[in-house]
């Protein structure tokens, strides 16, 4: 028995020297990979918003306004999925001047376009059917998850490429990796003017889409020989 407990302390010993030395026989590097990309989808964050004496009446001028719009975007062919209401609240609102009490219905709708090009046209649709409120919009890539792929490749072979010049030097090499583990990414956008015209007045732009920045970050480490 003693010679059996015996083999194991041997064992788990020389188990916890190799992880140790393999430990030690490493390099480890970050890498970041960064791709440019021109959007091709934009969602519009705006708001109806309604004001008058009677709460009621308020609420209903602005549900009144709100069922014109979504009849609108379905109209124009924006699948229902694209739009969300984001709240809806009714407030009352006084004036410490005159000391008038007002009450203010607001609707938040969040309205995503999936062709670029459609945003000058359903925006003049959207004013004339009584929306008075834009609280901006977010461009987007239908392609993003292609996008963060070829990132996520360009951030490896940065890594590799920083670990073989850290070695050099000392005349070893870089071996297997050992270790990776991703930092996350991030989108957002540059400011790259991208040139966009509207499929309804070719002659008219009032955004500029310009580049989204697809970054990934890894964290790698290899074997040193």
């Amino acid at each position: 028995m003693k010679k059996l407990v015996l083999l194991l302390v041997i064992i788990t010993s020389m188990s916890l020297n190799a992880q140790n030395s393999t430990e030690r026989n490493t390099v480890s590097v970050s890498g970041e990979g960064t791709v440019m990309v021109v959007p091709d989808m934009v969602t519009i964050n705006s708001r109806i918003e309604t004001e008058g004496l009677d709460a009621e009446a308020v609420k209903k001028e602005n549900d009144k306004i709100a069922n014109k719009i979504f009849k609108y975007l379905k109209s124009k062919g924006v699948a229902e999925k694209n739009i969300q209401t984001e709240y809806v609240n009714l407030n009352k609102r006084v004036d410490y001047n005159t000391k008038e009490e007002t009450f203010v219905a607001n609707q938040a709708i969040s309205i995503k376009l999936e062709d670029l090009k459609d945003y000058e046209e359903i925006m003049q649709g959207l004013l004339k059917n009584g929306l008075n409120r834009i609280n901006g919009v977010e461009f987007s890539s239908s392609k993003i998850g292609e996008y963060q792929k070829e990132a996520r490749k360009k951030a490896v072979l940065d890594a590799k490429k920083k670990a073989e010049d850290l070695v050099a030097p000392l005349d070893q090499k870089i071996g297997k990796a050992v270790m990776i583990s991703e930092n996350g990414g991030n989108s957002y956008p540059v400011l790259r003017m991208a040139e966009m015209k509207s499929s309804s007045q070719s002659d008219q732009q009032t955004i500029a889409p310009g580049e989204m920045e697809v970054s990934i970050n890894v964290n790698i480490s290899f074997q040193l020989y």
